[in-house]
């Protein structure tokens, strides 16, 4: 009784903690279709693999992984066939050349946007703040050589008191809806902002930071509260964040959160694509630390959650969705929303790299 009155407890508290409902008052998504590439497919001499960031311009689309012994990016042909994906096809890597200045930089790079208007690629990555290794949004062109730099703020600084979470920092990269910056964003809250999302509620924020493209500094930002764990984990580890985000309004964003609970195997994966409102969000870029400080979040509503079609995936499994972009116009005339999973190189076990088309239906 007293194991069925505990498992109870805690179930009590995993719905508090998590968004269940959808609602598509204003956007809508579709699931269309899925394609799971080869387990061992290999391009180059590399293998294709840690898929973590998908962006799409004049009919190619640029995919970057996260591997950062080998920092590269892919650029790869989809077809679609209608409302389906036909083929995916590697046609080059990219491999990054570190030079002077940022030789010692830990390119854990996690989201890609390209540039039309100067062939160049920008790429978020996460460093590896237990060495001190700061977090970094980079321009490379699109031979992979090193453009420039961002100044990040002070409160992502891997040596800073603010003492951003190892693994957990520039993981959602988007271009601005003006196209006059970039957005990029935490995956889980600075330490001094809040906990990490656990099985019961917290308020766990994750700052997105707005950059002027020109002069490549912050001008803005605003915080979002991250969903709780969405699974009781049966080994140690769980976790919830944000692995990509798009802004297609001013203000309005699509987000993708991902959790996952060790344990469960295959099914070890919850992933969502919120929408997200920041009109009314208060301005926190000179806010040092969140912790006891007033401040306005953004709104958000749950419009997908993939385990409601998961048993249409080629292997009906949910696996660590990372990326995400807007792809070609469909035959209706509605925008495609392409998605790619990140495989982890199949080190926790069974993993796909997987490319997933929905159909935006309504996009308010």
């Amino acid at each position: 009784m007293r194991r069925l009155a505990g498992l109870a407890f805690a179930l009590l508290f995993l719905s508090c903690a998590t968004t269940r409902r959808i609602n598509n008052d204003g956007v809508t998504l579709k699931f269309l279709d899925d394609y799971v590439l080869d387990a061992d497919l290999k391009f180059d001499n590399t293998k294709v693999g840690g898929l973590s960031g998908i962006d799409f311009s004049n009919g190619k689309y640029y995919i970057v992984c996260d591997q950062p012994s080998n920092p590269r990016f892919y650029i790869a042909d989809i077809k679609l066939n209608g409302f389906a994906i036909d083929t995916m096809t590697i046609e080059d890597v990219v491999r990054i050349k570190k030079p002077e200045g940022i030789e010692d930089r830990y390119l854990d790079m996690e989201s890609i946007r390209f540039q039309d208007e100067n062939n160049m690629v920008v790429i978020s990555t996460e460093g590896r703040i237990v060495d001190e290794k700061d977090p970094g949004i980079f321009r490379f062109s699109i031979d992979g050589e090193f453009i420039e730099e961002f100044a990040i703020p002070d409160h992502f600084s891997a040596s800073g008191e603010q003492k951003p979470r190892n693994n957990g920092v520039f993981e959602g990269l988007s271009k601005s809806a003006d196209a006059q910056g970039y957005w990029v964003a935490t995956e889980l809250p600075l330490k001094k902002d809040g906990p990490k999302p656990k099985l019961f509620p917290t308020t766990s924020p994750v700052r997105f930071t707005l950059f002027n493209s020109e002069e490549k500094t912050a001008v803005k930002q605003f915080v979002y509260k991250l969903d709780g764990v969405s699974k009781i984990p049966f080994l140690y580890f769980a976790i919830n964040g944000i692995t990509e985000i798009l802004e297609y309004d001013k203000d309005k964003f699509l987000v993708l959160e991902r959790s996952f609970s060790a344990g469960h195997g295959t099914n070890s994966n919850t992933v969502k694509i919120f929408a997200v409102d920041a009109g009314e969000a208060t301005n926190t870029l000179e806010m040092d630390r969140l912790r006891k400080s007033d401040y306005k979040f953004a709104e958000k509503q749950l419009i997908f959650n993939f385990k409601s079609v998961k048993k249409q995936f080629s292997e009906e499994i949910i696996d660590n969705i990372e990326g995400m972009c807007f792809g070609p116009v469909l035959p209706n005339g509605n925008r495609s929303l392409i998605l790619i999973s990140d495989n982890n190189f199949n080190s926790y076990g069974k993993q796909i790299s997987q490319v997933i088309l929905l159909e935006v239906e309504e996009l308010n």
